[in-house]
């Protein structure tokens, strides 16, 4: 059962009624499980810390008082789901409703707590130095500009799943995560267990894009219940409880200064950031500094001052997102870059071309402390705009410029660099190789698949390095008991940092069956060579023997390790061509061009995939997605028609490219592919609309470019940029 209000003091909840509706098995409120613990909270490698959590914990059932909307008052477990259904109809709450924030700007009022005695300000941070005043009354150009990031909302295939079995002294946990080591932890220590009394599975699962890497408050009473219980408790989130109380993505409120001299050379960046982390400090009060760090996005801007504040609000709690804090900060840059272009009366493309770090600068370190590994910026847009036809398209604009008929078009760029992998401190990966005496290798690691296509790239990188056929290679991984540490699946690091596991534990397995074979044919280990999946002797090749074989000849042969990878900085150009209608405010996105360089591509097919799904999921966010409120209270009564998704219908032509830049920081060479498309295409869209509407103030633009946003920015009095 859940609150119908977003804010307010909980005075009651009665189960009574409930308990007694045919086939409930029981229903609880938080009085009537005073041992039920708090939602676990993992710190993570330079994102959170202690201070912003402590006296802000959250209760897997509402104690005393309600922060959100949809967060849980009681649990009603039935023998089916229409039963609890019917139990949760039972239940009732008395709630002394409170003024609702929904916004940093309202909650940074601080006429309105969510916890007494504490500010609504959970966590500051920054990077770079402070900007001397006197370089922003020197420049030729400064131009100033407020951008609202809006609060996203993921929405995988599958919504969010949980099954708890008890087993003797042992739980076995099945749920749809990405993070199954974590997730055995946390639960471990939520029911004050050793972790191997835990086994966690994770099945394929449909969908994740960083909202299922926590153990959620569900995932709290499900496992406390099933243990106190005695017997098997499932939980499975439909579409619209996902909707009302699945975790959130971006939510920022930006103030950005940009400042060049008369030649378009970039002179400062001053970022400041309020960011929505929403009712409670999890991982989501450290996710802004991501956009701090990355703040510099591709330029050699020499000053550089990122602020953050991370803002309690009455909403769901912000979390990684797809992109997770790197959209923000590309789409404050770039559309930024647009207005100071629009003021120095340069070209976008070549005001970019004279920012851009050159390729002999990298390893390049950025003014807010990050080390980007490598890359070619110009080469990415360069190609960008031969695809999209950069010239043609400024020729059919100037047209219709002087058609009174034709409807507006624009031409936007984003250039940006992301950051994969994770961060220091997270960028290992577990796993081991085994082999049968048939010939099979199992492969297993700590990832877990939700759709990157691991089936397909693990075992062929494997057996491209072993030299065998993939068939002979099994993958096994999103199981503790299989695999007893692992990291998991997120920060695109699958290839970059598992993908690199696996063929450090490939060379370690030739190097060990090298040295079986040695000692069973009394030859020195130099003198044994691998090819073709199997051992030889390289004097005459008299004796050559498969895996299986020696497996049969010397035994069990597995390897395992951990492997620890650098950093990555992947890095593109989206170019975006729209139609605006002034009268109907309708975008129509005409063409749009991904270049994307991810390092060295292990599969194609995969990537591109990825950088599609994912440019899709950008276009969502620069035109029909976004949370709205009513009484703190979200606009979703009707589903997914309250909350817009791109469908087929909406997705333009999109060129997907790309160029190759291979990281240093891996053997494979490779970098992160799974998040391009929600950092680089959003602002191309955006400065496209822009550009066809001839709109130099941004405020005018907030995405989602609704309608009717669109419609008053077209019809909104024109000023000159000097204005501002």
């Amino acid at each position: 059962m859940r609150s119908k209000v977003a804010h307010g003091v909980l005075r009651a909840v009665d189960c009574t009624a409930a308990r007694e509706v045919p086939g409930v098995v029981g229903a609880w409120s938080a009085a009537d499980l005073p041992d039920l613990p708090p939602v676990p909270y993992t710190l993570l490698a330079r994102l959170s810390t202690e201070d912003a959590v402590a006296g802000r914990e959250w209760p897997a059932l509402v104690k005393d008082r309600v922060r959100y909307p949809g967060e849980a008052l009681a649990v009603v477990l039935g023998e089916d789901r229409y039963r609890a259904e019917d139990g949760v109809a039972e239940v009732t709450a008395t709630i002394d409703p409170l003024p609702a924030v929904v916004t940093p700007s309202a909650a940074l009022d601080d006429s309105v707590r969510l916890f007494d005695g504490l500010s609504n300000i959970a966590l500051r941070g920054e990077a770079g130095e402070p900007i001397d005043p006197s370089v922003w009354q020197d420049a030729a150009a400064v131009v100033e500009a407020t951008y609202r990031q809006q609060l996203l909302m993921p929405s995988p295939m599958e919504c969010r799943t949980v099954l708890a079995v008890p087993e003797a002294d042992r739980l076995t946990v099945w749920s749809g995560h990405q993070m199954p080591h974590r997730l055995r932890r946390e639960l471990a220590a939520l029911l004050g267990w050793s972790v191997d009394r835990i086994r966690v599975v994770v099945p394929d699962t449909g969908g994740a894009f960083g909202s299922k890497s926590a153990a959620f408050p569900e995932f709290v009473v499900v496992a406390y219940l099933a243990v106190k219980l005695g017997r098997p408790v499932r939980w499975i989130e439909d579409r619209l409880e996902s909707m009302l109380v699945a975790t959130r993505g971006r939510g920022q409120d930006q103030t950005v200064r940009l400042a060049a001299d008369a030649e378009g050379r970039l002179l400062a960046y001053e970022l400041k950031i309020d960011a929505d982390v929403g009712a409670y400090p999890h991982l989501g009060v450290g996710l802004p500094m991501q956009t701090v760090w990355m703040a510099t996005g591709a330029y050699t801007t020499p000053r550089v001052h990122a602020t953050l504040r991370s803002v309690l609000t009455n909403t769901m709690v912000t979390y990684p997102y797809r992109g997770a804090g790197r959209p923000e900060a590309a789409i404050a840059i770039e559309r930024t870059m647009d207005l100071l272009a629009r003021r120095l009366g340069i070209d976008p493309i070549e005001l970019r071309r004279r920012n851009f770090i050159p390729p002999d600068a990298f390893p390049y370190d950025t003014p807010t402390g990050r080390r980007y590994d490598s890359g070619d910026y110009a080469a990415a847009l360069d190609l960008a705009l031969d695809t999209l036809g950069y010239e043609e398209w400024r020729a059919e604009q100037a047209r219709r410029r002087v058609d009174p008929a034709a409807l507006p078009l624009g031409i936007g760029i984003s250039c940006y660099v992301e950051r994969s992998g994770g961060e220091p401190g997270g960028l290992h990966e577990f796993g081991s190789l085994e082999v049968q005496e048939d010939g099979t290798v199992t492969a297993r690691c700590g990832a877990a698949p939700s759709g990157q296509g691991h089936e397909t790239v693990f075992p062929a990188l494997v057996a491209k390095v072993l030299g065998i056929p993939e068939r002979q290679v099994r993958l096994v991984e999103g199981d503790t008991d299989e695999q007893p540490e692992g990291l998991g699946s997120f920060a695109s690091r699958s290839a970059q940092v598992a993908g690199a596991m696996f063929e450090h534990a490939a060379t370690l397995l030739i190097k060990e069956a090298r040295t079986r074979a040695a000692e069973l044919w009394g030859l020195p280990p130099e003198e044994v060579e691998w090819a073709d999946g199997a051992v030889h002797a390289a004097r005459d090749g008299s004796a050559a023997t498969s895996l299986g074989d020696l497996v049969k000849a010397t035994g069990p042969l597995r390897v395992e390790d951990r492997y620890e990878a650098g950093m990555a900085f992947p890095f593109g150009a989206h170019a975006a061509v729209t139609e605006v209608d002034p009268d109907l405010g309708t975008v129509k996105v005409l063409r749009l061009v991904a270049v994307d360089d991810c390092g060295v591509v292990l599969n194609p097919t995969v990537v591109r995939g990825q950088a599609f799904g994912s440019a899709v999921q950008g276009i969502g966010q620069a035109l029909y997605e976004g949370m709205t409120f009513d009484d703190g209270v979200p606009h979703l009564a009707n589903g997914l028609l309250d909350y817009l998704l791109p469908t087929f219908t909406e997705i333009p032509p999109i060129d997907i490219k790309d160029t190759c830049t291979p990281s240093p920081s891996t053997p494979l060479g490779a970098k992160g592919a799974g998040e391009s498309g929600c950092i680089g295409t959003p602002a191309a869209i955006v400065n496209a609309v822009a550009d066809a509407l001839q709109i130099a103030d941004p405020d005018l633009l907030q995405m989602p470019l609704t309608p009717d946003s669109v419609w008053r920015a077209a019809h909104a009095p024109k000023h000159e940029e000097g204005d501002r």
